[in-house]
């Protein structure tokens, strides 16, 4: 039998790439607000975000195994590219995936940045290309475009980055962003930039189809997660990301972002998943609702109707082992996978089936379950994408 060919049903499937997240804005055993607009409560800031606290947490990471990091950009984080260029001088192996606000600054400019890190720092660099859902924070930072105008504006911007990031010049004459004679001096292109994009929306999935290296998905049921992978990977497709040969952009790749409570049994995983909800402030539930509803974020809105609201914790399991709880105070990612190790990794095997290639996970608090989630979740995960790469060559 002839050796199997990368991207045939008989190929092993590569091993997915695990990141994990850095809790800037403060951590603790509770979930909390993401951003300055939302608020945080005490018990989820117990550990402040100092460049101490946070070097552990990457250390841990970068000890577990994780591939990268990902910086959150907003009112309430500190600066991502600030914080991970400091991080980067206290690791050793460990990337960063900084998340970065689309037209606060100019691509040009956000390439001189993103080309010094990724030279001064031996190439451990990702970006993560955020639009903006919330139209209180998007106006903090003067920016007052309409939902689809912002995802115009992004498809400019990851147009022109990736020319320049990947040693081109731009001259680009469009509806937001007008450049002339762009171009990077001597740029690092020996260290490839992945760009990661998220989003939801009709405008969303087009932007992703044409610019991004990966769409991030947030944590919903398998069977909504693979309708999305299909939809939009048929788009990147009609978008000529299907073909191959010399010049041919490579295939959509898609991440998933969720929160994980694994524990060595599923009884203490659920009781973990219980004592958030008890310890979680009715009022605060309420105020975050009400914020979450006067998005115009698409994904938002998803998350918000896996719990509707409600803190009865018989409904909250919305798929197996997949719990909505922490979106009811958290706003974006607000979905985690509860149970024994066993469990949690045959979830994302689940997921990794259906196509996703990349995890972006976390846990309360980020430092200790780091280690847990490293140690004892990942090595399951990888021998079951083994496994399943076996039993195809077998088969074949």
């Amino acid at each position: 039998m002839p050796p199997a060919v990368p991207g045939t049903p008989s190929a092993a499937p590569p091993q997915p790439l695990l990141h994990w997240f850095l809790p800037t804005g403060g951590d603790g055993r509770d979930p909390g607000g993401v951003t300055a607009v939302q608020g945080r409560t005490g018990a989820a800031t117990r550990r402040p975000a100092d460049i101490g606290y946070l070097t552990q947490v990457a250390r841990a990471a970068e000890q577990a195994g994780f591939h990268s990091l990902l910086t959150p950009v907003g009112l309430g984080c500190v600066d991502p590219w600030i914080l991970t260029a400091a991080l980067a001088q206290h690791t050793d192996r460990i990337g960063f995936l900084v998340a970065f606000r689309a037209g606060f600054a100019s691509p040009t400019l956000l390439a001189q940045q993103a080309d010094a890190f990724r030279r001064f720092a031996g190439g451990r660099l990702r970006l993560n290309v955020v639009t903006g859902g919330d139209p209180v924070e998007q106006r903090a930072y003067g920016d007052h475009l309409a939902h689809d105008e912002r995802y115009a504006r992004t498809a400019e911007l990851m147009a022109a980055l990736r020319t320049l990031l990947d040693g081109g010049a731009v001259d680009h004459e469009g509806a937001h962003l007008r450049l002339r004679g762009a171009q990077l001096v001597d740029p690092a292109t020996e260290h490839p930039v992945p760009l990661y994009f998220g989003g939801a929306s009709p405008a969303a999935e087009e932007v992703a189809a044409h610019h991004a290296d990966v769409q991030l998905l947030w944590g919903e049921p398998p069977s909504a997660i693979a309708g999305r992978i299909e939809r939009v990977r048929a788009k990147a497709d009609a978008a000529g990301r299907a073909s191959a040969g010399p010049g041919a952009r490579d295939p959509l790749r898609f991440g998933l972002r969720l929160h994980v409570i694994a524990r060595d049994t599923a009884a203490e995983a659920w009781a973990e998943a219980d004592r958030i909800l008890s310890r979680l402030d009715p009022d605060a539930v309420r105020a975050s609702q009400t914020r979450f509803a006067a998005m115009d974020s698409v994904g938002q809105a998803r998350m918000a109707a896996l719990h509707g609201g409600s803190t009865d914790a018989a409904k909250l399991e919305i798929a197996p082992n997949l719990w909505a709880g922490i979106g009811l105070v958290r706003e974006g990612a607000g979905t985690a996978l509860v149970g024994s190790h066993d469990e949690v990794a045959g979830r994302l095997h689940e997921y990794r089936e259906l196509g996703v290639d990349e995890f972006v996970l976390s846990g309360y608090p980020h430092l200790e379950e780091a280690y847990r989630v490293g140690e004892e979740v990942a090595p399951r995960l990888r021998a079951l994408v083994g496994a399943a790469g076996t039993e195809r060559a077998a088969r074949a």
